[in-house]
């Protein structure tokens, strides 16, 4: 069994890597503004000439996001790449191939009703109801608060119409308004379970990961940093690439609050996704 290292400071073992490929929500932001820590951790990295690549399974475009850096202190332009499920599935739905093919132009938005900005520019367009949609679409849940429970009527209803489930990322958890909350794909695997179709894009896809690593043309050894198991830390399995889990992330109930990780609960929890990350910390900080 591979041994998982606490870590309590990222300049331990920064020396040890060439290239940090590290999450957004959980990794540097919870759900409302980004984390100072976190954000001291990454402009250190940057600083020190090391290759830094942001990718996250938010809805949001990648403008958004380096607007949103910009606005707290980390330039966005320093970063090796930074990428979004929602910027790809926006190319995804604007080239039309292969599940996106003959998708229909109607969708009916689950959720949040804020525009995550993935239909920006192309011929797609919300509908009131279902009955006139050709597809279901979710960016978010509407409040953190939201249960699984709230979205089945809308569900069912759609399986009824065979209508495809549409989602950017694959996180079924997140950060909304500072909380733990569900994801957009906790609905598209229970639409599954109910018989329909569900298109959803991000990590852990080994095609998304060495995607970013391509902007870089010599990428050393690599350090995926991430606070999700299924996505994060499976992608970098994936690839055979180093992996730290975050542990007040996504998995902070059952991992704890605690500044040194509980090693031994970090191995249960990992071994039940089937994966081994090669350190834990707490949270992101130099």
């Amino acid at each position: 069994m591979k041994m998982i290292k606490p870590i309590v400071n990222l300049s331990k073992i920064a020396e040890n890597y060439d290239t940090f490929l590290i999450g957004f929500n959980g990794v540097l932001s919870e759900g409302n503004t980004l984390l100072p820590d976190a954000v001291k951790a990454v402009n250190n990295l940057l600083h020190s000439g090391k290759n830094v690549i942001l990718l996250s399974n938010t809805a949001q475009r990648v403008m958004s996001l380096a607007t949103e850096l910009q606005q707290n202190g980390v330039n966005p332009m320093a970063f090796a790449c930074i990428m979004t499920a929602g910027e790809i599935l926006h190319y995804q739905l604007k080239a039309r191939n292969g599940d996106f093919a003959a998708i229909g132009n109607n969708f009916y938005l689950l959720g949040a009703k804020a525009n995550k900005g993935v239909f920006s520019g192309l011929d797609y367009q919300a509908v009131p109801n279902i009955e006139m949609a050709h597809f279901i679409y979710m960016d978010e849940v509407a409040s953190s608060a939201d249960t699984l429970d709230k979205y089945l009527p809308e569900l069912e209803h759609a399986v009824s119409l065979g209508l495809p489930f549409v989602c950017a990322g694959n996180d079924t958890s997140c950060f909304k308004e500072g909380k733990i909350s569900l994801a957009p794909a906790a609905l598209a695997e229970q639409y599954a379970v109910m018989g329909g179709r569900i298109i959803t894009l991000g990590k852990p896809e080994s095609r998304i990961f060495s995607y970013c690593l391509s902007a870089l043309k010599n990428t050393g050894s690599v350090l995926v940093i991430g606070d999700n198991l299924a996505t994060d830390i499976k992608g970098a399995e994936l690839l055979n690439l180093d992996a730290m889990l975050l542990s007040k992330g996504i998995h902070v109930n059952y991992l704890g609050e605690g500044y040194i990780p509980d090693v031994a609960k970090t191995r249960e929890l990992a071994n039940n996704f089937d994966v081994s990350p090669q350190y834990v910390m707490s949270n992101l900080r130099w």
